[in-house]
C-alpha cells in the first residue's frame, strides 16, 4: 500500500458532531457528508472538512461524524443545534493513501496498526512517535485521496526546539549567527522555522502563512546599488515589527520574506497586506519609482493540510504573479494545490510519454474564403495520456509551458510534421504550408536558428513549406532579440505567423518591423461579428486589422468561424484565409490526407 506521510499540531479547538449509526459511517466512507454539515464546509474557523473521529476518554470509545472548529472567535459561526466537546492540543500523525482504496472502520484499524513512520524516510519529525493506542483518531474522505490522522506522542526533544531570546550570560553571539539576519538584524528562516512545526507550544493557535518577494529586486540592485536596495529589505524588516496582526516574521533569502500572522477571513487578510505593501510602495530615494510585491497566503485550514510544507504552498503560489506593474496576493487553494500536483506530475512522466509516442499532431485545414480550398493547416499537438485517451490541450500545455518542457513537445510536432510532408511529396500529394508553434521557452533557446534548421532538413522538406507561429504576447520581452530570431527565420526562407492579434499588448508599432508573412485574427473577435449589422465594435476591429493587414502586406486570417454570417462578413471585409469549424475541425493526419487525395 503505498502512503504519505503529514505531521501537524492541532490547537485546542471543538468538535461538533451528530451520535452516527453504522449507515451513517458507511456514507462517509463513501463520501456522502449528512447535510447538517453542508453549509459549514470551507466556513471561517473550521479546521477541515467533516470526517469520522473516534475519541477515546475515561475508557469510553465514542464514533461519531463531526467537524472541528476554532474556539471562542466571535467571527465564527458555530453550529447552534449540534453537540460538541472540547479536544486538547496534541500533535498528530497524518497517513495521506490514494483515493482508489476503500475504507471501513476495519480496514482503518489494519492500516493505524500496520503503520510503520519511524521506518520511513518520510518521518522528518522524528520526536513525534505514534501511540500504540491512539486518543483521537480523525478519518477524511476526499475527492482524490483518504487521510487519517491519529494522535501522536512527543519525546522531551519537542519542548526545546524553539530558540529563547538570548538572555544575560548566554552565548549572545552565537544566536545573532544563528537566528538573525545580518543585513536587517530581523529574524531569519532558522528562526521562524520551528514555530510552525510547534507553533501551539508557544501560544500561537491560529495562523496564516504569507510568503512574499519584491518584484524585479535584482532591477532595483543594479539601478540604485546594494546600498538602497537593502534599506528597502531594512524598511520592510522594521515595517513587520510595527504590526500587531503578525505573529512571527523572517527574511528568508534575497528579498524573500516569510509570515505568520493572525487568521482572519480571506478579505480581512487581503486588506492588511495591501495596506502593508501600499506603505512600502514607494522608495524614498527616489519617490517617482514604485515598488510591487509578489505575495502567497496559505490560510490556516490549508496550513494545518500542509503542515510541514506550508512554506512551499506559499511559495508555489507566490510564483504564479506575473503582472508587471501591480502588487499581487494570491491565495493557496486545494485546486492550486491539485494543479501544480498535475504539472509536476506530467513533466515528470514527459521522457515516458515521449519514448512511448504518445503525442500525436492533428492538422486543422487552412480555406481560401473565396475558392473555398485547402492552402494550407495548423498542426495542433494531442497527447494519448498513457494511451488511454486523448487529453484536452487546456490540461497539458499551459503546464508544461509554466514548467518550461513545452519545446520538447515543440520539437515533436515539427519531426512529425516534416515526416508527413515528406512523405506527401514522395506521394505526389499536393503540398501547402504547415504551420507549427514556436513557444515562449523555444525561443529562449540557444542556437534556435540552427536547431530549427536542421531539423527541417534532415527531412530535405522546402523551408516554405514550414510556417513558424507564435503568439502576440511572446513578442513583448525582449523585443530587440524577438526581431532578430524573427529575421534570420524569414532569411532561411521560412513563413512567420503571429497568432491571437489583438489579444496582447504589443506596440503596433512593431508591426512594421516584423518580417511577417500571416496576421491571425483571433477567435474572440471573429466571435463578435456574427450579428446582423456591421456597426459594432468587433466589426470595427476586425475591418481595421484587415485593412491594416492589406497595408502591411501581411496574408490576414481569421480563426474560429464557425457559421455562415461570419463568412460571408469575413469575405466582405475582405478577408483571405478561413480556419475553423465552418470548414473543418482539427483532423488525424489520415483523415487530412484524405481531403488532399480528393483535391
Amino acid at each position: 500500500m503505498n502512503y504519505s506521510i503529514n505531521h501537524i499540531f492541532k490547537p485546542r479547538r471543538l468538535l461538533y458532531y451528530i451520535q452516527a449509526t453504522e449507515a451513517d459511517i458507511t456514507n462517509m466512507y463513501l463520501g456522502i457528508v449528512p447535510d447538517i454539515f453542508n453549509q459549514y464546509i470551507d466556513a471561517f474557523g473550521t479546521y477541515d472538512c467533516p470526517g469520522i473521529f473516534r475519541i477515546r476518554t475515561d475508557g469510553n470509545n465514542m464514533r461519531v461524524i463531526g467537524m472541528e472548529f476554532r474556539m471562542d472567535d466571535p467571527r465564527v459561526i458555530y453550529p447552534a443545534n449540534l453537540e460538541h466537546i472540547e479536544l486538547s492540543p496534541s500533535f498528530m500523525m497524518g497517513i495521506d493513501i490514494t483515493s482508489d482504496i476503500s475504507l471501513d472502520c476495519a480496514k482503518v484499524d489494519s492500516i493505524i496498526q500496520e503503520f510503520k513512520p519511524q521506518e520511513s524516510a518520510q518521518n522528518n519529525w522524528p520526536y513525534i512517535l505514534k501511540e500504540n493506542f491512539p486518543k483521537v483518531v480523525e478519518v477524511f474522505t476526499l475527492e482524490n485521496k483518504n487521510r487519517i490522522y491519529v494522535s501522536a506522542k512527543t519525546t522531551e526533544k519537542s519542548y526545546n526546539f524553539i530558540p529563547e531570546t538570548p538572555q544575560e550570560n548566554t552565548h549572545e553571539e552565537l544566536y545573532k549567527k544563528a537566528y538573525l539576519d545580518p543585513i536587517t538584524g530581523y529574524f531569519n528562516w532558522n528562526h521562524i522555522k520551528p514555530y510552525l512545526e510547534g507553533f501551539g507550544l508557544k501560544g500561537i493557535q491560529d495562523f496564516a502563512f504569507v510568503h512574499f518577494d519584491v518584484k524585479d529586486f535584482k532591477t532595483l540592485n543594479e539601478i540604485y546599488s546594494h546600498h538602497i536596495a537593502n534599506n528597502l529589505l531594512r524598511r520592510i524588516a522594521k515595517k513587520i515589527t510595527e504590526q500587531d496582526w503578525i505573529y512571527q516574521g523572517a527574511r528568508c533569502d534575497n528579498d524573500n520574506f516569510a509570515l505568520m500572522i493572525k487568521d482572519m477571513p480571506d478579505e480581512e487578510i487581503r486588506e492588511k497586506l495591501t495596506d502593508f505593501f501600499d506603505s512600502l510602495s514607494s522608495l524614498p530615494e527616489d519617490p517617482t519609482y514604485n515598488i510591487y510585491f509578489r505575495c502567497g497566503v496559505v490560510p490556516m485550514r490549508n496550513s494545518l493540510l500542509l503542515s510541514d510544507r506550508v512554506p512551499d504552498g506559499a511559495k508555489l503560489v507566490q510564483k504564479m504573479g506575473n503582472k508587471f506593474n501591480s502588487t499581487e496576493i494570491i491565495f493557496y487553494t486545494d485546486k492550486i494545490h491539485d494543479e501544480i500536483l498535475w504539472g509536476k506530475k506530467i513533466k515528470t512522466y514527459l521522457t515516458t510519454a515521449i519514448a512511448n509516442d504518445e503525442f500525436l499532431v492533428y492538422l486543422q485545414p487552412k480555406y481560401d474564403i473565396n475558392s473555398e480550398q485547402i492552402i494550407g493547416a495548423e498542426a495542433l499537438v494531442r497527447w494519448n495520456y498513457q494511451k488511454k485517451g486523448l487529453l484536452p490541450p487546456v490540461k497539458f500545455i499551459p503546464y508544461l509551458e509554466r514548467e518550461g518542457s513545452i519545446g520538447k513537445v515543440d520539437d515533436i510536432v515539427l519531426h512529425k510534421v516534416c515526416q508527413y510532408l515528406r512523405r506527401w511529396q514522395e506521394e505526389g500529394l499536393p503540398l501547402h504550408p504547415i504551420s507549427v508553434n514556436l513557444s515562449r521557452k523555444q525561443l529562449e533557446k540557444q542556437n534556435l536558428i540552427e536547431h530549427l534548421t536542421n531539423i527541417v532538413d534532415t527531412y530535405q522538406i522546402p523551408h516554405e513549406l514550414i510556417d513558424f507561429e507564435l503568439t502576440e504576447s511572446a513578442t513583448i520581452s525582449n523585443q530587440i532579440y524577438m526581431m532578430s530570431i524573427l529575421a534570420k527565420l524569414k532569411e532561411k526562407g521560412f513563413k512567420i505567423s503571429i497568432d491571437d492579434f489583438g489579444t496582447g499588448y504589443s506596440s503596433l508599432s512593431m508591426l512594421t518591423e516584423m518580417p511577417l508573412d500571416t496576421l491571425k485574427i483571433d477567435k474572440s473577435f471573429v466571435d463578435g461579428i456574427d450579428t446582423d449589422t456591421d456597426a459594432t465594435k468587433e466589426c470595427t476591429i476586425v475591418k481595421c486589422i484587415i485593412s491594416m493587414a492589406k497595408e502591411l502586406n501581411f496574408h490576414c486570417l481569421a480563426e474560429g468561424a464557425e457559421t455562415q454570417k461570419q463568412i460571408d462578413k469575413l469575405r466582405h471585409f475582405g478577408c483571405e484565409t478561413i480556419q475553423g469549424y465552418y470548414y473543418s475541425k482539427p483532423l488525424p493526419v489520415e483523415e487530412y490526407e484524405l481531403k488532399l487525395k480528393e483535391k
